[in-house]
């Protein structure tokens, strides 16, 4: 009996401790359940008001939680605030409306303390009493206070309360209470933190919602855009591609029908200066009236009127007809919706262009009148340019026109202008040929020639190698062949010369011709003297061969004389004086021969300068020339020459004698005393013409020249000439005694007129009895026009002056019946008739 009391009782008190572990077991369970609830709720609610009832479900599962509330403190007010709140008798009004509804109370002490408070009805009643907190609300029989921990820092306070006596707190109910609230600090920061993300995520969500809403809007208006650049560019494109008006009225009607509704479209143009509306393009469902007309009251001349886009349904046309702003017929009222834009442009509206339709198929908005605003300025651009471009079209073909009659002028002109400069270019270069080459031979002439033997001399002075050297050359017998054969005989002659001596030289060598049957070589480029040695003989060989000539054989040679530039020389004047002293060498060796300067000069130069002391007037020759009048044949006057017959260079005219004289010796007194010779010659009734140096003239000579003159018996018919160019450049003085000669009665006479110019003015600074013209001007007036009205000039004044005026010349018939016709009427042969030694003088005229 006693053992199975035993048993029982050990059966019981480990029923106890079963139950008590159950128990156990069952608040461990509770725990862990209430706190996977309170992590799913808190990984699952997005906003803290939804966290707080699903904590209070949980509580209700496991403790009389029916009256429930939060309060947390504020961070900003440091005060607490509800958060939740859940109650049978209080309302929420009664913490809302008092201020530190909680502070004082017990929710307060619970908070000030930081300890879990669990209060009876009577508990409260005493420790309100000790005035530890003050009551307020309904009277609760159980109330649970426990503090919301965040660490260390009490985030608020968790209550639960029961208005019935029953319905108490255990310890394990009170410990399952404290668990959650230490999770729940975490779980109100991890709802707060996804409340925020949540309230992150809605604004940025609002912000891509507007930003997106914006971008639609800015898609929408960039389409439109793009559809009406896109529209500008057909348009564009149009205005460059299309060849005429009408197809490019077509290509926009096509563009319009692809944007909006514009079956029913027209262009009309609005002339103002003949108030006229034409349509260039229409198409129509229903066949209106698009025939040119005046200017009325219609829709397209209201919008003309307006200068503005109109859109007219049949009530805003009624008001119009009304108001007689528009004048419509029954048949043209058929229209439901009309939508007209004008085409505006420098010159102001020059037309519209309209859309509409019929039946109420469609009706225009807003975006259409955008639409047609921007197509009518497109429109409005290009017929403005069409039009400016036919103007300038028309200004171009106008401008054009002028500018080919312009064209076909100036060709004209510049034609004419180029023929006449290649014709002065040929005159120009046939004046410079002329002047500077021989008229018969077609050679260089005197001025040529030195000019290119200066060239060659300074190159020379600066480069001595190579050298060159200078051919004189004078034709044997030449005077014999004029005389017997005739002048045109011998110009042949002179011209089979020319041509022979040009074979005989190199193309860079120059051949010249100095006058009459002189002529002279210039050889370049020569290293030895034997290379002008072998020129020379060549030459000699050629020229001594016959010359057949119709039925004349002419036998003749030349004479050579050579100087080559080893001399030392300076000037070109000495290179042509020892070049001529060779060639009279030459001839006095024997003709057909040549001769170097440099021996003669060595063996003969005690001689020359033994001659030229010995210089005797008894030596001198003169020569006397009939002028003759070329009318009657008559001899009107004698020209006398004087002349030296040097031992070495032959006849000399008297004014070269001067170069050969020593300066011991007066030429000029030698000229002086050779006057009164003339007399014991001349005895004839005609005027004598004698050559003087303009020197005589100076105060030194002039009165022994009066002297003379004065012992003359024929001063009366003597008539002294002075050479063009000294008399162009005397001083004063010499004038003065010209004017004492005059007044004596002595005749003065001009010479060798023309050479170089013809001056008009000297003609009449001096009263001349007789002006001789030079040999080149006579030659030069047979075969230049020019020269030919310059004579006519010379004419003219001589007539005024009473100057007899005498040409010289060969004794040609030709020649001289030339000269007669441009109104030459006296005339000197200059082949002397006469020419006798001063010391054994016959009479001219017996």
């Amino acid at each position: 009996m006693e053992d199975s009391t035993i048993a029982l009782n050990k059966v019981t008190k480990y029923n106890q401790r079963l139950k008590k572990l159950l128990k156990k077991y069952q608040h461990f369970h509770n725990m862990q359940d209430a706190l996977i609830q309170l992590s799913e709720q808190a990984s699952t609610v997005s906003e803290l008001t939804l966290l707080y009832p699903a904590i209070h479900q949980i509580l209700v599962a496991y403790l009389p939680s029916k009256n429930f509330y939060v309060v947390l403190i504020n961070e900003e007010t440091k005060k607490l605030e509800l958060n939740y709140f859940i109650d049978e008798k209080d309302g929420i009004k009664v913490p809302l409306t008092e201020d530190n509804h909680f502070d004082n109370g017990l929710t307060g002490y619970v908070y000030k303390t930081g300890k879990t408070q669990y209060y009876t009805k009577d508990s409260i009643e005493i420790d309100t009493r000790l005035n530890k907190f003050k009551s307020q609300g309904a009277p609760c029989e159980h109330w649970l206070g426990i503090p919301i921990y965040k660490d260390e820092t009490i985030l608020g306070v968790m209550v639960t309360q029961s208005y019935f006596p029953e319905q108490s707190y255990s310890d394990a109910q009170i410990e399952l209470v404290e668990i959650i609230s230490l999770y729940l600090s975490t779980a109100i920061e991890r709802v707060k933190q996804r409340e925020s993300l949540e309230s992150e995520v809605k604004f940025r969500t609002s912000e891509l919602t507007n930003t997106n809403d914006a971008l639609q809007i800015e898609i929408e208006h960039r389409k439109k855009t793009l559809k009406q650049q896109q529209i500008l560019f057909k348009i564009s494109e149009l205005a460059t591609q299309s060849k005429d008006l009408d197809d490019f009225y077509y290509q926009i009607h096509e563009i319009m029908k692809s944007i909006t509704y514009a079956e029913n479209l027209y262009i009309c143009l609005y002339d103002q200066k003949e108030n006229m509306l034409s349509f260039p393009y229409w198409v129509d469902s229903i066949a209106g009236n698009f025939e040119k007309r005046s200017f009325a009251m219609g829709y397209s001349e209201y919008v003309i009127s307006q200068g503005s886009t109109q859109l007219l349904n049949r009530t805003k046309a009624n008001k119009l007809i009304e108001h007689g702003a528009i004048k419509r017929t029954s048949k043209n009222t058929q229209a439901t919706s009309w939508l007209g834009a004008p085409l505006i442009s420098e010159n102001g509206v020059i037309g519209i262009i309209a859309c509409q339709s019929y039946g109420n198929t469609y009706s225009f908005k807003a975006d259409d009148v955008d639409l047609i605003n921007f197509v009518s300025q497109q429109i409005a651009n290009v017929l403005q340019k069409h039009l400016t471009m036919a103007e300038l079209e028309l200004s171009h073909d106008q401008l054009e026109l002028r500018v080919t009659q312009k064209t076909q002028e100036l060709q004209r002109s510049n034609h004419f202008l180029q023929l006449q400069i290649e014709e002065r270019k040929k005159i120009e270069l046939q004046l410079y040929h002329d002047a500077h080459h021989d008229p018969l031979t077609g050679l260089a002439n005197r001025s040529l020639f030195m000019s290119r033997l200066e060239q060659t001399l300074n190159q020379h002075l600066r480069h001595p190698q190579p050298g060159f050297a200078v051919l004189f050359i004078d034709l044997d017998n030449f005077k014999e062949i004029n005389d017997n054969l005739g002048h045109q005989v011998g110009d042949a002659f002179l011209i089979h010369i020319a041509k022979t001596l040009g074979f005989c030289i190199r193309e860079h060598d120059l051949l010249a011709r100095l006058g009459g049957d002189e002529f002279v070589i210039l050889l370049t480029h020569i290293y030895q003297a034997h290379e002008a040695q072998e020129v020379a003989e060549r030459i000699i060989d050629s020229l001594s061969r016959p010359f057949k000539d119709n039925n004349n054989v002419i036998n003749s040679g030349a004479s050579i004389g050579i100087t080559c530039s080893d001399q030392g020389y300076k000037h070109t004047d000495d290179i042509m004086k020892n070049a001529d002293s060779a060639m009279y060498q030459s001839k006095k060796s024997g003709r057909g021969r040549y001769a170097f300067y440099q021996s003669y000069h060595s063996n003969n130069n005690e001689q020359e300068s033994y001659r030229l002391n010995e210089f005797d007037t008894s030596e001198i020759y003169f020569k006397a020339s009939a002028i003759i009048d070329l009318h009657t044949e008559n001899h009107i006057a004698c020209l006398i020459d004087r002349f030296w017959f040097h031992p070495t260079f032959g006849k000399m005219k008297f004014g070269q004698i001067k170069k050969y004289t020593p300066k011991s010796v007066d030429f000029h007194k030698i000229e002086i005393s050779l006057l009164p010779k003339i007399s014991e010659f001349i005895q004839c009734k005609h005027a004598i013409l004698v050559r003087c140096s303009i020197e005589l003239l100076n105060n030194e000579y002039f009165n022994a020249l009066i002297t003379e003159l004065e012992e003359l018996n024929i001063t009366h018919r003597l008539c002294l000439l002075f050479n063009e160019t000294d008399l162009r450049h005397i001083c004063n003085n010499n004038k003065n005694n010209i004017t004492k000669l005059q007044s004596l009665g002595i005749k003065m006479g001009l010479d060798d007129y023309g050479h170089t110019r013809c001056d008009l003015s000297i003609l009449t600074q001096y009263q001349f009895e007789f002006i001789l013209l030079s040999p080149l001007m006579c030659k030069k007036i047979i075969k230049d026009e020019g020269y030919q009205l310059q004579l006519q000039g010379v004419l003219a004044v001589a007539n005024l002056t009473q100057t007899s005026v005498i040409a010289k010349g060969p004794s040609i018939l030709n020649y001289q019946k030339s000269l007669k016709k441009y109104g030459i009427s006296l005339y000197s042969s200059q082949y002397e008739y006469i020419h006798h030694k001063a010391k054994n003088i016959e009479n001219v005229y017996s």
